[in-house]
């Protein structure tokens, strides 16, 4: 595929996706209300025209053939309102339309993972086209006629063929003008071209019809197209005028004229009765030369037709290509530790004092605009939160249907930013967790509800809100909560305990559900029981730099909490050494430094070295040791420790020297490091520091498993 069709076929997912989760969070609200709105049906069939016609421009027949047959449905409805559907043909439209979309996205995914569409899609066809004829007694017509034309067009020809089409004007009795469009040279598929253009200008509201009729359907009306072009007919000079200034929008359009057929009859009119006075003339005078013989047809074809002006389009939004922003994204980084190279360089001290403070002015907004760029670029792959929080209204309906449930699901902050590395790394979280919320949290009986004093519908409550470094993001429910006797006595059936039961706490024994294996769920269904979810939930949350907490009491709900990063690749450290090396710990798991003195430092029954702090004792883990690396400094009064914490766990770093706070940038490590899974060993990353040298930045997390849970 060339650059010119892969750009085409990203352009189309990405807006083809759009119109998907448009179209959701459309059926959704209606379903909640009941009813579709006049706007709503009328946005519906826009949305399905669009699908048609892009997907037929790309030859994707399976999207264009349903999009179409829902087009016809939604065109019936359209002419005789929504209010002639009774309350159960509503309901049964609704499901309909979920099955349509569920259908849509099926394919769209398959074009996106390069696997060819469907091409039988009969009997889906067949299931909307009887769902149509129920709605409209017989249907025969309905199901038959063209979503495009208005009512108006009975009485042009059916089905004119390309050849009916030569360069006079199309028979149609109403139209008071047409607009004759050309197409550029060799631009190909010259009839679909052409129905999105006319597409466009539907899309403005304008009353129209278009020459040939069946244009998006019969590519062989690309003859006709490419040699005498195509006709759009209107029935007011207003609405061709606006029409005109839509196709200065468009693109592949060589020239178009405005065609008065008034002006053109006039003129026919004019040009007969001087034949006519030629004619006679010539009987009178047999001695003159005789007249030129008139052969124009009625409407001749423009030439040269007028030339469309290249009027500028205004556009406030563009779609960027994501692997576009990760490439600013790592020049920015480039740029900022070049920065910190230049203001670090041992050559300045070789300076005056006069040309040294000149020097730094210069360094000084230098550092500042270098930070106003990260910030802008860091912007730029922010986006909102919303689409992900949209889509659980749709999981919760289905939900609701097949459990049998009462439940309304709630959003909060949903114009929160995230990085959209970050946005789909949390998706299927997200949708875990509002899954297990409904079918574990949400009591079965809602009289069990009613006795506890609940709301008989039940509630699931989405919410996300951002500090300074980090999302948190919430699903909270209001159901039955979790009893940690129970869950410890699951865990004891399953033999995935580590300890007595008597030594886990509530928040341990609250944790449980998050190993692999371990479900609450007697029976496997469709939504769980199968043990698989949390641990999942856990592992992609952690693997972003996030945390998962749970909360719980029993009787009144239940609420999981992800603490995720802002962004990944730029994160505030601090550097610390460790004999020769520097390694940078993220501040977000930094709680305090400090120093001790030996005899602070006790020892547990296994000889391992822990520390007392806030009346609580942790480990203490001497990198040094861990990491096999030499160093003068094993005292722990002339080092340094470092109290940490990720997720639940704690403990304290032993250190040489503290160096100081530095915002850096995030490097992966070289592939050919991989085959080691240093990740294992508390590595997530690196950075460049301003002298050149690499700093290994830890991940506290996996440092803990590494050091003290696998020992």
């Amino acid at each position: 595929m060339d650059n010119g069709m892969e750009s085409m076929l990203d352009t189309y997912l990405f807006e083809t996706n759009s119109l998907l989760d448009r179209l959701d969070e459309m059926l959704v609200a209606d379903e909640k209300l009941g009813d579709l709105s006049v706007d709503d049906v009328n946005e519906i069939f826009r949305i399905m025209h669009t699908i048609k016609g892009s997907s037929a421009m790309m030859e994707f027949g399976s999207l264009a053939s349903i999009s179409h047959h829902i087009e016809d449905l939604f065109f019936y409805i359209r002419e005789n309102g929504i209010d002639s559907l009774d309350p159960a043909h509503k309901k049964e439209l609704f499901n309909l339309m979920f099955r349509s979309e569920d259908y849509l996205r099926g394919q769209v995914e398959k074009v996106e993972n390069g696997e060819p569409v469907d091409t039988d899609m009969d009997s889906f066809a067949a299931e909307i086209n009887s769902f149509l004829k129920k709605i409209s007694g017989t249907g025969e017509e309905q199901t038959s006629a063209p979503p495009a034309p208005a009512k108006e067009e009975e009485g042009r020809p059916a089905d004119p063929s390309p050849s009916a089409l030569p360069s006079s004007l199309p028979d149609d009795k109403k139209a008071v003008c047409f607009l004759h469009v050309f197409l550029e040279e060799g631009v190909g598929m010259e009839n679909l071209r052409a129905f999105m253009i006319v597409n466009a200008l539907k899309e403005c509201g304008l009353e129209l019809r278009y020459y040939p009729e069946n244009m998006e359907m019969n590519s062989e009306t690309c003859a006709a197209i490419i040699e005498d072009g195509f006709y759009v007919a209107f029935e007011d000079m207003e609405s061709a005028n606006k029409a005109s200034d839509v196709l200065q929008t468009q693109n592949h359009i060589l020239s178009y004229e405005l065609v008065d057929v008034a002006a053109m009859e006039a003129q026919a009119q004019a040009e007969a009765k001087a034949a006519e006075e030629a004619a006679a003339a010539q009987k009178q005078a047999p001695e003159s030369a005789p007249a030129p013989v008139q052969e124009k047809p009625p409407a001749p074809k423009p030439a040269p037709p007028k030339q469309a002006p290249n009027a500028p389009v205004k556009q406030n939004l563009i779609s960027v290509n994501l692997m576009k922003l990760n490439s600013l994204m790592d020049i920015v980084g480039e740029i900022v530790i070049t920065e910190s190279m230049v203001t670090s360089s041992p050559e300045l001290d070789q300076l005056n004092r006069d040309a040294y403070d000149n020097f730094m002015k210069s360094a000084r907004q230098l550092r500042k605009l270098t930070d106003d760029l990260q910030d802008i670029a860091m912007s730029l792959r922010m986006v909102p939160i919303s689409g992900v929080f949209q889509k659980m209204n749709r999981i919760v309906r289905d939900m609701k249907q097949k459990l049998g449930k009462d439940v309304r699901l709630t959003l909060v902050g949903e114009d929160t930013e995230v990085d959209k590395t970050i946005v789909d790394s949390i998706q299927d979280p997200i949708m875990h967790m509002v899954r297990n919320a409904v079918d574990h949290g949400i009591e079965e009986n809602v009289q069990d509800r009613l006795n506890a004093g609940k709301n008989a519908q039940g509630e699931v409550i989405l919410a996300a809100s951002h500090t300074s470094s980090e999302v948190i993001i919430s699903i909270t429910d209001d159901g039955a909560g979790m009893d940690p006797d129970k869950l410890l006595a699951k865990a004891r059936d399953k033999g995935i305990l580590t300890k007595p039961e008597s030594e886990y706490t509530k928040k341990e024994a609250l944790g449980l559900v998050m190993l692999p294996g371990f479900s609450t769920n007697q029976a496997v269904t469709e939504f769980s029981g199968r043990g698989v979810g949390m641990d999942v939930v856990k592992k992609n949350v952690e693997a972003v730099g996030g945390v998962v907490a749970l909360s719980s009491e029993l009787g009144q709900g239940t609420t999981f909490t992800m603490k995720i990063p802002l962004t990944l690749a730029i994160m505030d450290g601090m550097k610390v050494t460790v004999g020769d090396s520097i390694f940078t710990i993220p501040i977000a798991n930094i709680r305090q430094s400090f120093k001790v003195t030996a005899d602070e430092i006790i020892r547990d029954e296994n000889g391992n070295e822990m520390v007392e702090r806030m009346d609580s004792f942790y480990p203490v883990i001497r990198l040094h040791q861990f990491y096999n690396i030499e160093t003068a400094i094993t005292d722990p009064a002339d080092g340094i420790l470092m109290w940490v914490e990720a997720s639940d766990r704690s403990f304290c770093l032993f250190v040489d020297e503290l160096i100081g706070e530095q915002q850096v940038v995030v490097k992966p490590l070289p592939a050919f490091l991989n085959c080691f899974e240093l990740k294992n060993y508390g590595i997530t990353g690196c950075t460049i520091l301003g002298d050149g040298n690499i700093s290994i930045i830890l991940d506290i997390l996996s440092l803990h498993a590494a050091a003290l849970e696998n020992v």
